[in-house]
C-alpha cells in the first residue's frame, strides 16, 4: 500500500519540476543594466571633442598639413558613432573628400576611409568605384580586399564577395573570421557564423583590443539572438557594455530582448528613452511605435511614426532608411505606390536579395499578386533566410493559392518569432 501513496506522489513531483521548468524563464534583470541607463560622462565623446578641437587649431595654423584632415575626419566619425548625429557623418565625409583631393586620390589608407563612409551612408556603387581605385593603387591590398568583400556583399555581387574573402584567408585573423561569420550568416549557417564570431572574440580577447572586443561581443548578442539563444545574447550585449558603458547599440539589444521575449513594453520603453536621450536616431521611434502596437495603443503608434517621420525630414539621411520607409508604405493603400518608388530605387542601389523582398512586398501589397510572385521566385527564394524576408515569401506564397510552398516556411517562422517580434504571432499563425 505503501507504494501505492508514493507513485502519485512522484508523479506530482514531476510535472510540478516539468511545470516549472516549461514557464518562460526571466532573463534580463534591471540591476545587471541600470548603471547604464544613467551615465553622465562618455569618456570617449569627450576624448573625440577635445581632439577635434585640438586638431582643428593645428590645421588652422598650418593648412597645407592635409594630414590633419583624417584626423579630424576619423573623431567626427567617433561623433557620429555615439550621437548618431547625421551632420557628423557629413563632415567626416568633407574632410575625407577634401584630403583625397589635395592627395589627388594616391592615398590608399585616405580612399579606403572614404569608401567606408559611404557604406555607412549606403552609398554602395561609389563605395566600390573607391574601392577598385584603392586595388588598381596596390598598396595595402589586403586591406583593400577586405573592404571589397564588404562592398560586393552590400551590392550582392557574391561570386566577388567569396574571391575577396578567400584572398585573405587566415584563420588567426580577426578580420577574417569576422567576415568569414558574415558569409555564413548571408548562407543561412548561422551555427558556423556563431563558431567564428566566437573565435574572432577570441582573438580580441587575447590581445586585449577594445574596440575588436565591443565589435565581436555585440555581433554575437546579435547571433545569439537569431538562433533563439536568448540568454547568450543578453550575457553578450552585457559584456559588450562592460567594456564600453556607453555603447547604446548593446542597450537597444537588451530592450529588443525586455520586449521581444519577456513582453514587457514598459520596461522596454524606459530603456529606449534612455538610450535617445544620448543617441537619437529615427529608427527608436520605430521601435517605440511597434511597442505601442503591440500594447494596442493607436494614438501612441501613430504618434511615434509620425515622430519618426518628422526626424527624416528635419535630416537628410539619404538612403539609410529606405528599407524602414518601404515597410511602412507598404502597409497603407494610400502610400503603396510610394512603397514601391523607393523599392526601385533601392534594388537600383544594391540589387540584392532583401531589395528585391521589398519591390515584391510592395507590389503585393498594390495588389499585384503574380508580379510580386515573378520577382520573388526569381530574387528572392532561397537566397535570404532573414525571417521578415521569408514573411513577405510566405505571404506572396499564400495569395498566389500557394500553400504547398507556405506551409514550410511557416514552420520555419514558428521558430523565428523573437526575431520578428511579439507583432508577427498572429500574422505567421495565420499563414
Amino acid at each position: 500500500m505503501k507504494t501505492l501513496k508514493i507513485i502519485p506522489f512522484l508523479v506530482f513531483t514531476i510535472l510540478f519540476i516539468f511545470g516549472c521548468e516549461t514557464k518562460s524563464k526571466q532573463i534580463t534583470h534591471k540591476e545587471d543594466y541600470n548603471k547604464y541607463l544613467t551615465i553622465k560622462d562618455n569618456k570617449s565623446l569627450s576624448f573625440a571633442r577635445n581632439e577635434i578641437d585640438f586638431w582643428q587649431k593645428k590645421f588652422d595654423a598650418a593648412p597645407n598639413q592635409i594630414s590633419y584632415l583624417s584626423q579630424l575626419s576619423s573623431n567626427y566619425s567617433t561623433l557620429f558613432e555615439y550621437t548618431g548625429n547625421i551632420s557628423h557623418l557629413y563632415t567626416s565625409e568633407e574632410l575625407l573628400t577634401k584630403s583625397n583631393e589635395a592627395y589627388d586620390y594616391s592615398r590608399v589608407s585616405t580612399i579606403r576611409s572614404l569608401a567606408r563612409n559611404y557604406i555607412s551612408q549606403h552609398r554602395f556603387k561609389e563605395a566600390l568605384v573607391l574601392a577598385n581605385k584603392s586595388l588598381a593603387i596596390g598598396e595595402g591590398k589586403k586591406e583593400t580586399q577586405k573592404l571589397l568583400f564588404d562592398v560586393q556583399m552590400e551590392l550582392g555581387n557574391y561570386p566577388e564577395a567569396i574571391k575577396n574573402l578567400n584572398a585573405i584567408r587566415d584563420m588567426t585573423d580577426f578580420d577574417y573570421l569576422i567576415r568569414l561569420a558574415k558569409w555564413n550568416d548571408h548562407k543561412g549557417d548561422l551555427d558556423t557564423a556563431i563558431t567564428f564570431m566566437e573565435k574572432a572574440r577570441d582573438i580580441a580577447e587575447k590581445y586585449d583590443n577594445k574596440t575588436l572586443k565591443i565589435w565581436s561581443n555585440s555581433n554575437l548578442g546579435d547571433f545569439y539572438g537569431h538562433a533563439g539563444r536568448i540568454e547568450d545574447s543578453y550575457n553578450s550585449f552585457l559584456q559588450t557594455l562592460a567594456i564600453d558603458p556607453n555603447y547604446s547599440y548593446a542597450l537597444k539589444g537588451i530592450a529588443w530582448i525586455v520586449f521581444s521575449k519577456e513582453r514587457n513594453t514598459k520596461e522596454a520603453n524606459r530603456i529606449i528613452d534612455a538610450i535617445a536621450a544620448t543617441h537619437n536616431t529615427p529608427d527608436f521611434y520605430l521601435l517605440k511605435s511597434q511597442i505601442a502596437q503591440f500594447e494596442g495603443n493607436k494614438i501612441e503608434e501613430i504618434k511615434n511614426r509620425n515622430a519618426y517621420f518628422s526626424m527624416m525630414e528635419n535630416n537628410n539621411y539619404g538612403a539609410m532608411y529606405n528599407k524602414y520607409n518601404v515597410l511602412i508604405y507598404a502597409d497603407d493603400k494610400q502610400t503603396a505606390q510610394k512603397a514601391l518608388e523607393i523599392a526601385k530605387m533601392e534594388v537600383n542601389h544594391r540589387p540584392t536579395a532583401d531589395s528585391y523582398d521589398l519591390l515584391a512586398w510592395s507590389y503585393l501589397n498594390l495588389g499585384q499578386h503574380k508580379k510580386a510572385l515573378q520577382i520573388a521566385q526569381k530574387h528572392v527564394a532561397g537566397k535570404s533566410f532573414e525571417p521578415k524576408v521569408q514573411y513577405h515569401l510566405a505571404m506572396i506564397y499564400k495569395s498566389n493559392n500557394l500553400a504547398l510552398k507556405t506551409k514550410p516556411i511557416k514552420e520555419e517562422l514558428l521558430s523565428s518569432l523573437y526575431e520578428l517580434g511579439p507583432n508577427f504571432d498572429q500574422k505567421v499563425n495565420q499563414l
